[in-house]
């Protein structure tokens, strides 16, 4: 397993929509590619990554949010993600690995119902509510290119701008080496 590069803000592949996964090819040769966003993903110390923040042109997530049990986690693999039922509301604080260090709310669906393919390329339905439903939501804005920051109230884009430009410019700069 290897450790990938997390896409940061600036970077165009964070707001390109990513291509549907053929689910042929999801047991042959994505597994490793799983693994590897997973391990990404925790060393990162995130709960969630989407293929796109990874460089992958791919509508694929791996999520792992604290279950509340002694360590434990809630571990998903979302293939071609689809919404099929939204209930209730949050405004919850959100950050990002591509975006790092910058926080804010964002209003979100308390609870989701998901259809999606597992990492064996089965169809599965995961129904989500709080972290999990946020992580879930989170996750697939990416995959259509939307990133949380596009999310939040005007007053918190203003309070945030002056990161979001630093990051920017960071971004650009490490393009260009």
């Amino acid at each position: 397993m290897a450790l990938m590069k997390i896409y940061k803000y600036g970077e165009p592949i964070l707001r390109r929509k990513m291509k549907p996964v053929d689910p042929a090819i999801i047991r042959k040769k994505l597994q490793p590619v799983i693994e590897d966003m997973f391990e990404t993903m925790e060393a990162a110390h995130g709960v969630g990554l989407a293929a796109n923040q990874v460089g992958l042109d791919m509508r694929l997530a791996v999520i792992s949010i604290p279950s509340g049990d002694e360590g434990e986690t809630i571990d998903a693999v979302l293939i071609n993600p689809v919404i099929v039922e939204k209930t209730g509301e949050m405004n919850e604080e959100e950050g990002c690995l591509s975006f790092p260090g910058i926080f804010a709310k964002v209003k979100r669906f308390q609870k989701v119902k998901v259809h999606c393919f597992n990492e064996k390329g089965m169809p599965v339905e995961i129904n989500a509510e709080g972290l999990f439903a946020k992580a879930i939501q989170h996750e697939m804005d990416h995959l259509d290119g939307i990133c949380f920051t596009d999310k939040v109230s005007a007053i918190s884009r203003l309070k945030i701008k002056p990161a979001l430009s630093r990051l920017k410019a960071e971004t650009e700069r490490n393009m260009k080496r």
